[in-house]
């Protein structure tokens, strides 16, 4: 009996988000974390008891945390393959590092209310993960100086205490290290995270993308999703001051 290829589900068709809408969601997911984390708990009808998921009654506070979880992973993804696209990878790594520099201050601030050096943002993370995938790949076919530079980088991040720690770090090998095995990728990346089952419905919205750009065709939308990360710190911080 024939089968009609064309009456069979197509994952394909389920690849509707570019390049551009992923970041949104990730911004999105970002400042709904750090309002909540950052400002919303403060205020009594954000605790209230809203929602009601899985039997379990939820406040807004809560529910803005869990949406939060989405944005790492899906920024490490976005990492990834901006790590495998890119034309220029030095100056993408410099782009990443002035990045991690710039919101250094807004993140102390928004964080603490002060300027402090005992944590540091995620963008340097993110920096020290790119650097990891850069060595594997110049160091091809030299397994000690492959793990010499990520144990050192790894150690960076330990020393450094950026925002996601050594976790953070180790997911970003395992995103990249696990890019073409998809269905592994999700299961052993939501293992190491914290609240697991967000990560990995967060893996479910990744893998919606098309490879598209999207609508970031023009330096308006590039330099927008840059400052976003910093801009979005500072204003909170400006917001609980208030």
């Amino acid at each position: 009996m024939a089968i009609n290829t064309s009456s069979t589900l197509s994952l394909d068709k389920f690849k509707i988000l570019s390049n551009s809408t992923l970041k949104l969601i990730a911004c999105l997911s970002m400042a709904s974390d750090h309002l909540a984390k950052f400002y919303f708990y403060r205020f009594p009808w954000a605790n209230m008891v809203w929602f009601t998921i899985a039997g379990k009654s939820v406040s807004l506070t809560q529910l803005m945390l869990l949406f939060g979880r989405f944005a790492f992973p899906i920024f490490v993804f976005l990492l990834v393959v901006g790590f495998e696209k890119t034309r220029n990878r030095k100056k993408y790594g410099i782009s990443l590092l002035v990045l991690a520099l710039l919101s250094e201050i807004p993140f102390d601030l928004m964080l603490r209310h002060q300027l402090s050096f005992l944590r540091q943002n995620v963008v340097f993370t993110l920096f020290f993960g790119y650097l990891a995938m850069c060595a594997l790949e110049y160091f091809r076919g030299k397994p000690v100086m492959r793990l010499l530079s990520v144990l050192l980088l790894f150690l960076a991040c330990r020393f450094l205490r950026v925002d996601f720690g050594t976790v953070g770090f180790c997911f970003i090998l395992i995103m990249y290290g696990l890019r073409n095995q998809k269905a592994i990728q999700s299961v052993v990346g939501a293992s190491i995270m914290p609240m697991k089952l967000m990560v990995f419905l967060s893996f479910m919205v990744m893998y919606m993308y098309n490879g598209e750009r999207g609508f970031i065709k023009t330096k308006f939308w590039k330099y927008f999703f840059y400052a976003f990360y910093p801009v979005h710190m500072l204003i909170i911080y400006l917001l609980s001051l208030i």
